[in-house]
C-alpha cells in the first residue's frame, strides 16, 4: 500500500505572534521548524512568510531567502502559498512564483473566510495555472468547497495537465464559510474529483483536524497538519511546536500501515522538478 504524504503548514497568515509566541515567524524559526518536522515525518512544507514585525508578507526578498534557506538545510518539497493573507492584492500574489518554489498552492475559487472573503476569481486562477506551467512549478489545488472541484475540472479542460503531469489536490475543511470538516463532506468531494487527479490530501481546521485525518487515511488520502490550521493539540493543551502535530500524523499513518513518504517519494508522487543542488 502507498505511504502517506505529510504536509506541514507551520505558520499561516491569520494568527498573531503576540497571541501565540511559539508560532514560527522568523527565518531562523522556520528553518528550525522545517528540520524538526522533516525528522518527524513531514516531506512537504507549505509556507507563509512574515516580515520583521511578524506580519504576513509577500515580499520577494523574504520569500526567496526562505526558499533558499530551506532548500539548503532540508530535503523538503517547498510549497509557497499564493493565497498570502486575505488582504493581499491579486497582482502581488501572482509574483510568488518568482521565488522558484517546488510547488505552489492554487485555490480553485473564492470562498467566505470567517468575516473576510478569500478572493480567487477565474481570471486569476487561469493566470496562476499558466505561470506555474511555464515556470515548471507543481500546483497543489486547494479545494474549500464542492464548487471548487468543478472549477478544477474546468482548469484542466482549459489548460491541460500541470507541469509534471500529476494532479494533486488538498481539501481544506472546517473553515467558517467553506465545506464542513466532516467525513461525509470530505467523501462527497473525493467522489466528485476529476479522473485526472492522481493524489489528494485533506486538512481539518481546528477541532476537525483529527476526524479529517482519520477519514483521509482510511480512504487512501494524504495529510496536512500544522499550526496554520490548528493551535490545540488536545483539550486544554496548546501546540508548542509543529513537530508535535507532524509526529502524531506520522504515528496515525504508520498504525494504518501507510507510513510517511520520504521526500524523494513525495517528489515522485507529485511530479516535482528537483531543484536541490546538494
Amino acid at each position: 500500500m502507498v505511504g502517506t504524504l505529510i504536509t506541514v503548514a507551520p505558520t499561516g497568515a491569520e494568527t498573531a505572534k503576540a497571541d501565540c509566541p511559539q508560532l514560527p515567524t522568523t527565518l531562523e524559526e522556520l528553518v528550525e521548524t522545517a528540520i524538526a518536522c522533516e525528522a518527524a515525518g513531514a516531506s512537504l512544507i507549505h509556507l507563509h512568510i512574515r516580515d520583521a514585525d511578524h506580519q504576513p508578507t509577500l515580499d520577494h526578498g523574504l520569500l526567496k531567502a526562505s526558499v533558499e534557506a530551506l532548500r539548503e538545510q532540508t530535503s523538503l518539497v517547498i510549497q509557497l502559498s499564493t493565497g498570502g493573507s486575505v488582504h493581499d492584492p491579486l497582482e502581488q500574489r501572482l509574483t510568488v512564483l518568482e521565488a522558484e518554489p517546488d510547488s505552489c498552492s492554487l485555490t480553485c475559487g473564492t470562498t467566505n473566510f470567517g468575516d473576510d472573503v478569500f478572493l480567487n476569481p477565474w481570471g486569476f486562477m487561469n493566470q496562476l495555472y499558466v505561470q506555474a506551467q511555464e515556470r515548471e512549478v507543481v500546483p497543489e489545488f486547494e479545494l474549500f468547497d464542492l464548487g471548487h472541484v468543478a472549477a478544477l475540472r474546468r482548469l484542466i479542460d482549459t489548460h491541460g495537465l500541470p507541469y509534471g503531469g500529476k494532479v494533486h489536490v488538498d481539501f481544506v475543511t472546517g473553515v467558517p464559510g467553506g465545506m464542513p470538516g466532516t467525513t461525509a463532506a470530505l467523501m462527497a468531494g473525493v467522489a466528485a474529483l476529476p479522473e485526472e487527479v492522481t493524489s489528494w490530501s485533506a486538512t481539518g481546521i481546528g477541532r476537525t483536524h483529527l476526524p479529517i485525518a482519520a477519514a483521509a487515511l482510511s480512504a487512501g488520502g494524504h495529510l496536512r497538519v500544522g499550526m496554520e490550521d490548528n493551535l490545540v493539540y488536545a483539550k486544554g493543551q496548546p501546540v508548542q511546536h509543529n513537530r508535535e502535530l507532524v509526529a502524531r500524523a506520522a504515528e496515525l499513518a504508520t498504525v494504518m500501515q501507510r507510513p510517511p513518504l520520504s521526500t524523494d517519494q513525495t517528489r515522485q508522487l507529485l511530479g516535482i522538478k528537483d531543484r536541490r543542488t546538494r
